[in-house]
């Protein structure tokens, strides 16, 4: 998976429908995930698209499977998580998430609907860590 650094470079270059294609791109990118993994326990709530996040644990490091039933809502799943992949849970759960995201204007770039779950994406993601983190 691409850093958010590498996405937010290739992102600055484009515009408008350039920048949903490369999201879908990045939707695409995400490694699959297996329904069984998607329950109610790893649904985010209040996106306007089912939106799924499940997080593994590589000893202290966390990789996350994500998936939606939407393409752009998946790609902006795949920016969020790609703030944080493969990072150590007590790193994840203190990294700014939306910090990492306000490079990319998601508020401006695309309706309100396809951005209002974004918080409680980052709020499960960085409550996971933290509980990880904590358990050592």
């Amino acid at each position: 998976m691409r850093t958010i650094n590498d996405i937010a470079e290739e992102y600055e270059f484009l515009e408008g429908d350039e920048r949903y294609r490369l999201l879908i791109e990045l939707g695409r990118e995400l490694d699959p995930m297996p329904d069984a993994l998607k329950t109610e326990a790893t649904q985010v709530k209040g996106c306007s698209a089912s939106v799924w996040v499940y997080p593994m644990r590589d000893g202290d490091r966390l990789h996350f499977l994500a998936d939606s039933n939407a393409a752009i809502t998946k790609g902006i799943v795949a920016l969020v998580i790609a703030a944080v992949q493969d990072r150590p849970a007590a790193e994840v759960a203190a990294t700014d998430i939306a910090e990492c995201l306000e490079r990319f204007d998601l508020r401006n770039q695309l309706s309100s609907n396809r951005t209002q779950g974004v918080p409680n994406m980052i709020s499960l993601i960085r409550e996971t860590a933290g509980r990880i983190a904590a358990e050592g």
